[in-house]
């Protein structure tokens, strides 16, 4: 793991990890509910109740869950809103949901299969940062039969989606908890900021803040505050049709980068600068373990994105124009 050294050191260990993050084979999945009921309800402590059927080996098997949506754009301007899915812990106990009293589903913005290769393209997001630091939601992918029964005549669709585990779990992995309250990003751990700053910058992601915690929570860890990165659609690497770039920021584009992190001490960033070149390789393993999922024109793309890079931090001369230089100091 990158996040060591520097007084920070992070430990993990997979019998902490539920049952439904230890395979990664995908899991099969049938949910009903009215997609335009969920999306209306604007409260985010209102759930609808429903239930989640998953295959066991050959059989199917339920259980009772509720259900809400998360996620104000894409509640906005998708036909499958993100989910949030709750269940009670004596329902969930000897399934493979055992441990998980929530967590996060990500669905297709839209119904057509084009929708797919951003979900993947979002999902090798989580993946990638997986090699980087301990710190990470753990994900699954998911094929998902989903009902919608807003009409008169129940329609079902059958998509790709993942999973994303509840904050608390992590924070429980590292005898932590989640930090509610708002803090400066400058009483961040230095080391796991700069990860998750340069990690943003590699996917071109500026949707995010660690000022305004925006798609990100922290976590209080070891005597630490750690950052934790989600929601990755409007990254460069994933280009999503729908994805827009704040008029505020310098760039036009997601597929350019540009650099949000707070100035921290150089020998800090040097460091973590290093370690993103040690693990180059590992990085690059990670994307074409998920050749499969993608075409050759999209496998080739994110290829040559990620490529480009490693190129630039691994410069000295761009290093520094791109991230020592303009770094936030406020």
């Amino acid at each position: 793991m990158l996040l060591c050294g520097y007084g920070f050191v992070a430990r993990s260990q997979k019998a902490d990890v539920p049952p439904l993050f230890q395979q990664q084979d995908p899991l099969a999945l049938q949910i009903a509910f009215s997609i335009r009921e969920v999306k209306k309800s604007k409260v985010d402590s209102v759930f609808f109740h429903s239930s989640i059927k998953f295959k066991v080996e050959d059989a199917w098997d339920s259980i009772p869950m509720e259900i809400r949506a998360r996620g104000n754009f894409r509640r906005r301007n998708c036909f499958f809103p993100p989910l949030r899915l709750r269940m009670n812990k004596k329902d969930s106990e000897k399934t493979i949901f055992e441990g998980n009293k929530s967590f996060k589903l990500v669905l297709p913005c839209q119904t057509v299969k084009s929708g797919w290769d951003l979900i993947m393209k979002e999902y090798l997001c989580y993946k990638l940062l997986e090699p980087l630091t301990p710190y990470y939601f753990h994900t699954r992918l998911t094929y998902i039969t989903l009902t919608n029964t807003s009409g008169k005549n129940p329609k079902p669709y059958s998509v790709i989606g993942f999973i994303i585990e509840d904050d608390d779990l992590i924070a429980h992995r590292f005898d932590g908890k989640v930090v509610e309250k708002r803090i400066h990003p400058l009483q961040l751990n230095d080391t796991a900021a700069v990860v998750l700053d340069l990690f943003q910058y590699m996917i071109a992601n500026t949707d995010w803040s660690s000022y305004g915690q925006h798609n990100m929570k922290v976590i209080r860890a070891r005597a630490s505050n750690v950052p934790l990165a989600y929601d990755f659609d409007m990254a460069g690497l994933v280009s999503a049709p729908y994805a827009t770039v704040n008029e505020n920021l310098s760039i036009r584009s997601v597929k350019e980068r540009l650099y949000r992190g707070f100035c921290r001490n150089e020998s800090v960033v040097q460091y973590v600068r290093s370690e993103y070149i040690k693990n180059e390789p590992i990085i690059m393993k990670v994307i074409d373990d998920h050749k499969s999922y993608f075409t050759d024109a999209d496998f080739k793309g994110i290829k040559k994105f990620i490529n480009e890079f490693f190129e630039g931090i691994k410069n000295d001369r761009s290093f520094s124009d791109a991230i020592l230089f303009p770094c936030r100091k406020d």
